[in-house]
């Protein structure tokens, strides 16, 4: 398929700039594959359309504070400098974002709050990426400490606004555990503990993966032919016993539901030569888009996209390109809202 089937208006109006009050009281749309029908809800809901044996799979990772203000030496300039992933945890070597780029070159040092971080730009990577090293005297403890304590919650840029107090827990899933990610796996951040214990009364096991979100998933597809787009890689580890779990429920013909693009991302890199899930971990840039032959799951929860992004692109594999993109227009006609702190879909 090509970019420009993906391209659709978003007004500005349909941004969500703050998730609802009570996670669970967003809005749910249910796409129903086999009849096309398309149905409105609360996400609370979503408890009506699972059964007894049917597993969800989440995604544990955990945001960290990924965006960090800071001046350069001798000029005072103010910099942005975003933190991409760690390449040497003894020397505390980051692939990172600057802005503004042209500013920034290699040997150039960078101060962060009142001294307490210094780094070093020690390579160009693209355009507006540097590896930097940490000057750091201090155990790995301290200096993640002193990550959280300087650094912003990782909102993106579409919401136009800058960070808040109280995004460092609404931009956190109730299934956080293993910090790594620059960015949330938006659709479990409609998932409230009431909502899961709900499920799990009925018989739905709720089975962990973890994917550590980069900014390679947003980044914007600048190839009109799609076989010609490449992912950046990210981390990600399937464990054995939600293998057991999600093979178990193939077995007995239930239904396996990825919560997000990102567990759906994890769990198609982990498909054996049989069709079943295998325990995989390391690095993943699989990049879906229609047409997909999905081998694990029968359900998808994801939020509503920006247009010719690859979240909306894999929602249209999994959900078939004609009847998502009509859900896409009807969403927009219902004022249904949009990206990370939005709504919910529910593709079944």
């Amino acid at each position: 398929m090509k970019l420009s089937a993906f391209k659709f208006d978003l007004p500005e109006n349909l941004i969500a700039k703050y998730p609802t009050e009570n996670r669970d009281e967003s809005r749910l749309m249910v796409v129903h594959k086999d009849t096309g029908k398309i149905e409105h809800k609360v996400f609370k809901d979503i408890v009506n359309y699972f059964d007894d044996g049917d597993v969800f799979v989440v995604n544990d990772t955990m945001v960290f504070p990924a965006r960090l203000y800071g001046n350069k030496e001798k000029t005072g300039a103010k910099i942005e400098v975003f933190l991409l992933r760690e390449l040497n945890k003894e020397s505390h070597l980051w692939d990172v974002l600057v802005d503004p780029a042209r500013k920034i070159r290699v040997g150039n040092k960078l101060y962060f709050g009142e001294g307490e971080l210094v780094a070093e730009v020690i390579d160009n990577t693209t355009s507006r990426g540097r590896t930097v090293r940490f000057l750091f005297e201090g155990t790995d403890e301290e200096f993640y400490k002193t990550i959280e304590e300087l650094g912003e919650t990782p909102l993106p840029k579409d919401l136009n606004r800058g960070a808040e107090p109280e995004d460092r827990e609404r931009f956190q899933t109730i299934f956080a555990r293993h910090k790594g990610a620059v960015a949330a796996p938006t659709a479990g951040l409609h998932f409230t503990p009431q909502i899961t214990k709900r499920l799990e009364i009925k018989g739905v096991q709720m089975s962990p993966i973890t994917l550590h979100v980069g900014l390679g998933t947003f980044r914007e597809v600048d190839v009109e032919d799609l076989t010609k787009h490449k992912m950046d890689s990210e981390n990600f580890n399937v464990p054995e016993e939600t293998v057991t779990i999600v093979n178990e429920a193939l077995d007995q013909k239930s239904r396996v539901c990825a919560v997000g693009t990102t567990a759906m991302r994890a769990l198609e890199a982990s498909v054996s030569a049989s069709g079943r899930l295998k325990a995989n971990k390391g690095w993943t840039d699989k990049f879906i888009f229609p047409p997909y032959d999905f081998k694990i799951c029968r359900a998808l929860i994801t939020n509503f996209h920006k247009p010719m992004s690859t979240l909306l692109m894999m929602g249209c594999a999994f959900g078939g390109y004609d009847l998502v993109m009509e859900a896409y227009e009807t969403a927009r006609k219902e004022e249904y809202r949009f990206l990370d702190y939005g709504d919910a879909m529910l593709i079944i």
